[in-house]
């Protein structure tokens, strides 16, 4: 089932939904599903807010939580996972009461005052469940032999393979394949990448944006492929619809993940693709206030962006202590990390981050229907560029809250809207910045209000310029 859609209010922002009212007794029980970051954290928070109760941690691999991160971008240079309790000291083994690895989920029953979560091992009760069981990687049927890149598993299994001279095709030619086909490519692999959208990143950027990394394919030697589809997958080639086929040692399957929230059934309401839809306090909708959501699985209200798909290692990292905190009804004064300017809980920014074919990429925020995009640098030389996503004022344009195709259409129409449209409308709602790491920083305090900030567009495609002096 999916989930009712949102009220739609005056100003065209979509108006989110409380859960269903908490609970009216204190939770004594918690049970964490999906022992990735989000889970990690979550377990990490449950603690550093003082639980003192009972709390499990289920987990569906047979690992202690790792990052994932740099499973891509480390694929070969870091052949063990860059474990939790390293990177952020959170010991799950250590905080939780009952750690269960290697015991997914297989179901959900929600009752008035407490929940069951059913495993192969047998059914656990508690007050309050944190659905944290992350997401999982899209691998169309019929594909035979292709590899996927999601878990250390895969990783081990995609690292064993891959030889100096031996013929790598990534399918997908978004983050995942670009950043491993960077990483192949430069440990002497030769690699093809076909891409089904007419640039890279198309479904993140925007084709005109997209289309300005393809040179950076053929600087690093990799072949790319663009505006064709797959027609068949076998272990030893790959078959695309114009007929073409590329031999291949080793085929990797990148072509985007859903989450992992199946075992779910109908317990909860979900959208089509599985995301669960949660309040501020990550509290599911629709549902009493101790089941929430947190990481690749809650599709997140924004006052900024309006609903915020996961997927965002920031969101992973930042939102279950958020989620904590309302889940316990916590009466003390929680840090200014975890509060907006108003004092409401904190809106975390979207943000990705990637090393990709020689070059670093950061993409704050989350761009709209018909936004334009105004280029700070030029993407042609060197020193680094970044482009910026404006919108129209809400009476007088664009009002949708979901990513899409900006209003340019190829790189050409991306560069002229610099300083050339005064009509382009002030508010900001993405910024891309390609070895700017300044941009990334000044974007990301841009981004850290309730509303999406204002900017005078023609100062902010001056590189010269910081870009927080074109705020107006």
């Amino acid at each position: 089932m999916s989930a009712t859609p949102p009220p739609v209010v005056p100003n065209g922002m979509a108006a989110a939904p409380a859960s269903v009212s908490p609970l009216e007794r204190r939770v004594r029980s918690v049970i964490v599903v999906g022992a990735g970051l989000a889970g990690a954290q979550t377990v990490g928070a449950l603690r550093a807010q003082g639980f003192d109760g009972h709390l499990t941690l289920v987990g569906a691999e047979g690992r202690a939580p790792y990052d994932r991160p740099p499973l891509s971008k480390h694929l070969l240079d870091r052949p063990g996972p860059a474990w939790l309790a390293d990177e952020l000291g959170v010991d799950v083994c250590e905080l939780a009461d009952d750690v269960r690895l290697g015991t997914p989920a297989t179901g959900l029953e929600v009752r008035p005052f407490d929940v069951i979560v059913a495993t192969a091992e047998g059914e656990l009760r508690a007050d309050a469940v944190v659905i944290a069981s992350g997401s999982s990687a899209v691998s169309p049927p019929g594909w035979v032999g292709g590899l996927v890149l999601h878990t250390a598993d895969d990783a081990e299994a995609l690292r064993e393979r891959l030889r100096p001279g031996s013929r790598l095709v990534v399918i997908g030619a978004g983050w995942i394949g670009a950043e491993v086909a960077g990483v192949a490519a430069a440990a002497g692999v030769e690699v093809t990448v076909v891409e089904a959208a007419a640039a890279p990143l198309a479904g993140a950027l925007g084709s005109a944006v997209g289309e300005l990394t393809v040179p950076w394919y053929a600087a690093t030697g990799v072949r790319l492929l663009t505006g064709v589809a797959v027609a068949e997958v076998r272990p030893d080639s790959v078959r695309l619809t114009n007929g073409r086929q590329y031999p291949a040692d080793v085929v990797l399957v990148a072509v985007g993940s859903r989450p992992a929230s199946g075992w779910l059934g109908t317990a909860l309401p979900h959208d089509p693709d599985g995301s669960l839809r949660v309040d501020a306090g990550y509290g599911v909708i629709g549902v009493p206030g101790h089941v929430r959501a947190v990481g690749d699985a809650a599709r997140r209200w924004s006052p900024r962006h309006g609903w915020v798909p996961g997927g965002h290692w920031d969101g992973a990292l930042r939102g279950p202590a958020t989620a904590v905190r309302a889940l316990l009804a916590r009466s003390v004064v929680p840090p200014r990390s975890e509060v907006g300017d108003d004092g409401t809980p904190a809106d975390p920014a979207p943000y990705v981050f990637s090393t990709q074919l020689g070059h670093d990429l950061a993409l704050c925020g989350q761009h709209r229907a018909g936004d334009d995009v105004v280029l700070r640098g030029d993407p042609t030389a060197t020193g680094g560029w970044t482009a910026l996503w404006f919108t129209r004022t809400r009476a007088s344009g664009s009002s949708s809250s979901e990513t899409s195709e900006p209003a340019a259409s190829d790189p050409a129409q991306v560069r002229a809207h610099a300083g050339s449209d005064p009509s382009l409308g002030r508010e900001l709602t993405a910024v891309l910045a390609i070895d700017r790491p300044h941009d990334v920083g000044a974007a990301r305090r841009l981004f850290a209000g309730r509303a999406l900030p204002r900017l005078d567009p023609d100062l902010a495609a001056d590189p010269t310029r910081p870009l927080r002096a074109a705020q107006v």
